[in-house]
């Protein structure tokens, strides 16, 4: 056995024996301010999040090659584990701790092993610990969406070092940014209700980056079709995603209240219409409606309507659906004609559809849904669309430089692809040793054939 083995589990062990001499901090001792209807709703919106994940997984194992299933889904699941330790390590404080560095990161100390979290001022009517694990759930997902770009040809333990190293050096600084109130975005002037730019823009443009090293799958360059391995499984996984979508952007409002009810309101309208318009898209374009096309349209609707969710009107939010879904279709149909190998059209519908919402939320962001906002283009305010547009570029940017050297540091320390053999084989065999399917040999019209 290899040293290199053992380094993951000497890893967590060494975070196991620190953790273990850290003081639990007493509950917050200053005026009881907690709003029982907030901590419910936020409690709940936190579950819905973090349902998503397994709904991610569920969608993009759909719609790999049969042979990658497990592999695909437990990339996005593993992200649970090791975020959920990161963060009460470290990367809260990262996103959240006292500002270093003006606005470019929190200092690690301020919770580190989530130190005075529970002590903490109640962050509005929650405590803080609530609003700690809230903000986690958006972290587990964030690394998650980037599998659907890599599937099919990246180790297993190469995607679990990305998953370490892109949480505490691209989604901690883009959280602190746009959320921490001295964050460089923030104090720019930049909105982002429920996570465009850190966690939309930030996995798109690192799905574009690893593609971009791993390069082409053998069956893309061979020009081999390959069908979904369970167009169902897609079905359950938007399902799951739509209904955690409520959580993700209503409970970003913190609160049980209109601005959280508006939020709803504006995101389940933008999914009913981003679908519908990839779906009818595609039939102008000579195919048929298809499952596969309403379910991708949704998702890119709930993605495109997340930054602006708390600060666009309802009507709107139709807008911003039917153009998300037609900008990403266009852009996954040059991307079909390019070279870039992104499996499962990630930096498309993640990546392009977080822009495109960051854009239209500076369009039609209005002070009368939420007067913590302000007025958008469409109200006469140019300066506010422009500081969108700077943001945007801003995050584009960072993410997708500081991702390209993640994966091609990873790629220097370890191969982080695997073999032709491995590939050929299937990722769910040579690297978990585990099958989605199990086939067996019936007698079809006298000859043998695999189920």
């Amino acid at each position: 056995m290899t040293t290199k083995r053992f380094i993951p589990f000497a890893c967590l062990v060494a975070i196991a024996i620190a953790a273990g001499f850290i003081h639990s901090a007493p509950d917050y001792s200053g005026p009881k301010s907690y709003n029982a209807a907030d901590i419910a709703w936020i409690l709940v919106a936190s579950a819905l999040v973090f349902l998503m994940t397994p709904g991610l997984a569920f969608f993009y194992g759909g719609m790999v090659n049969r042979k990658n299933v497990l592999s695909t889904m437990i990339k996005s699941i593993v992200a649970a584990g090791i975020v959920s330790v990161l963060w009460i390590v470290v990367g809260y404080s990262l996103a959240f701790g006292d500002d270093i560095g003006k606005g470019l990161i929190g200092d690690p100390r301020t919770h580190l092993f989530f130190k005075d979290v529970a002590s903490g001022e109640p962050v509005g009517g929650i405590p803080k610990s609530l609003f700690a694990a809230f903000q986690l759930m958006f972290a587990i997902i964030t690394p998650g969406l980037v599998v659907g770009a890599v599937a099919e040809r990246i180790k297993f333990t190469s995607y679990i070092l990305f998953i370490a190293i892109f949480h505490l050096f691209v989604y901690c600084p883009l959280a602190h940014w746009a959320w921490h109130p001295e964050g460089l975005l923030a104090k720019m002037g930049v909105l982002d209700f429920a996570g465009g730019t850190v966690v939309h823009i930030s996995a798109g443009m690192a799905a574009l980056a690893g593609a971009i090293v791993l390069k082409q799958r053998k069956s893309r360059i061979m020009h081999q079709a390959i069908a979904p391995a369970n167009i169902p499984y897609v079905l359950i996984g938007t399902g799951l995603l739509w209904f955690g979508w409520f959580g993700f952007n209503a409970g970003s409002a913190l609160a049980a209240n209109s601005l959280a009810v508006s939020a709803f309101l504006t995101t389940n309208t933008a999914a009913g219409a981003a679908g519908l318009s990839w779906m009818f898209y595609d039939v102008i374009k000579g195919k048929k409606p298809s499952v596969l096309g309403f379910c991708i349209g949704a998702v890119v609707g709930l993605v495109a309507i997340t930054p602006g969710s708390g600060f666009v009107g309802i009507p709107q939010s139709i807008v911003i659906g039917v153009v998300s879904a037609i900008i990403s279709n266009i852009a996954v149909g040059i991307k079909e004609k390019s070279k870039l190998d992104d499996t499962l059209d990630v930096f498309p519908c993640h990546g392009i559809g977080g822009i495109v919402g960051m854009l239209l939320t500076g369009v039609f962001a209005t002070k009368s849904v939420n007067s913590a906002g302000v007025d958008g283009l469409w109200l006469g305010n140019f300066s506010f669309f422009f500081t969108q547009l700077k943001g945007m570029l801003i995050s584009v940017a960072f993410s997708f430089i500081a991702a390209y050297i993640i994966f091609k540091f990873i790629n220097f320390i370890v191969p982080i692809r695997v073999s032709d053999a491995e590939e050929e084989a299937g990722l769910d065999a040579t690297q978990h040793n585990e099958k989605y399917f199990q086939g067996h040999l019936i007698a079809v019209n006298g000859e043998e054939s695999e189920l």
